[in-house]
């Protein structure tokens, strides 16, 4: 996921696409444990979504105190 799409949605739209990812992350390492994946690199695209979500929240809330 591209950050200026991540800029762009708002601050509840984040807060579910970051419910989401972590589930689809669990469900990721759980399917690499018990049988193995196809493309083990999603785990890492969907850490750094995760991440990127993170930091664009801590950055609004900065921006709230701020304010």
């Amino acid at each position: 996921m591209k950050i200026s799409k991540i800029r762009e949605m708002s601050s509840p739209e984040l807060e579910k696409e970051l419910g989401e990812l972590k589930t689809e992350l669990f469900k990721l390492k759980f399917s690499l444990a018990t049988n193995g994946l196809d493309n083990p690199m999603k785990i890492k695209e969907v850490r750094r979504d995760i991440a990127k979500i993170n930091t664009v929240l801590t950055e609004r809330k900065i921006a709230e105190a701020k304010a």
